[in-house]
């Protein structure tokens, strides 16, 4: 249930603006092991999260917990240098308050990206998965009153991730030799890893990878009207598992870390794309 109150967002929303040296229509939330993208900002203005008024702390491994604006690709940009997780303990109000912000803050369009586990055969750890559809396995970010300021009781998710952008990225991709797969995106809460009975249930639910973060953020942000794009990066192969197979939160961090330049050079390349 929402039930923070929205000058908590406007107030927010001014502290961040008052630092700003520029407006920004794009915004990015990186997430574990991809923080290092936002050292590619340049003009940088950096605001832990520890100073916005009513912002949480970022918890999570591989989160710095900054809120950066600056120029990327020779645009304005937001970037979240990590996230807020149902995991850590944070409602869902708090878990997506800062795509509210972004939205005040005059963002029209919002890249996610995380890390995931592989379910999908085909995948392999170091894969870029552009995210085209997701399987919402959280509890549902806008249960409760409705906030009529940010969107309608209820919005579209049939186009949940903008199809103009995935085109942009799969010609980017096919002009840069990134090898770049598409998939659906399980979103689970965490924070253990899933079982091996649990990736082949979501396996056959139609699922090609799976992660703890990105849904709530998504959802909020399309109820406000913003244009989401999602990359993955899989950290881990979920669909096999050998005798000596474990999931590790320090290799998932290294697999992410190792995909960042890709994930750069995409980002780039679809920044300069927009308008």
């Amino acid at each position: 249930m929402d039930m923070i109150p929205q000058n908590y967002y406007t107030e927010a929303a001014e502290y961040i603006r008052s630092k700003m040296p520029h407006t920004a229509k794009i915004a990015i939330i990186l997430g574990s092991g991809l923080g290092e993208l936002g050292e590619k900002i340049e003009e940088r203005t950096i605001i832990p999260y520890t100073e916005i008024p009513h912002f949480a702390s970022s918890t999570a491994i591989g989160h710095k917990g900054n809120f950066i604006i600056g120029k990327l690709g020779g645009k304005w940009v937001i970037a979240m240098q990590g996230r807020f997780h149902f995991y850590e303990g944070y409602p869902m109000e708090i878990v997506t308050f800062p795509v509210r912000v972004m939205k005040l803050l005059g963002v029209e369009i919002l890249f996610v990206s995380n890390a995931a586990g592989g379910i999908n055969p085909n995948f392999h750890v170091g894969d870029l998965m552009m995210i085209r559809d997701h399987i919402n396995q959280m509890p549902n970010p806008l249960i409760g009153p409705n906030n009529d300021d940010f969107g309608v009781r209820f919005p579209d998710m049939s186009k949940a991730y903008d199809r103009e952008l995935m085109a942009a990225a799969e010609a980017i991709a096919q002009k840069e030799g990134i090898e770049l797969k598409k998939g659906v995106y399980v979103g689970l809460t965490g924070p253990s890893y899933e079982t091996p009975a649990e990736y082949r249930f979501y396996q056959l639910g139609g699922g090609d990878a799976i992660g703890m973060s990105t849904v709530p953020e998504v959802i909020v942000a399309r109820h406000a009207g913003i244009r989401v794009f999602g990359i993955s990066v899989i950290t881990n192969e979920g669909w096999h598992f050998d005798g000596n197979y474990t999931n590790d939160a320090q290799e998932v961090i290294d697999a992410a870390n190792a995909a960042g330049e890709r994930m750069a050079t995409l980002f780039l390349g679809l920044i300069a794309h927009i308008e």
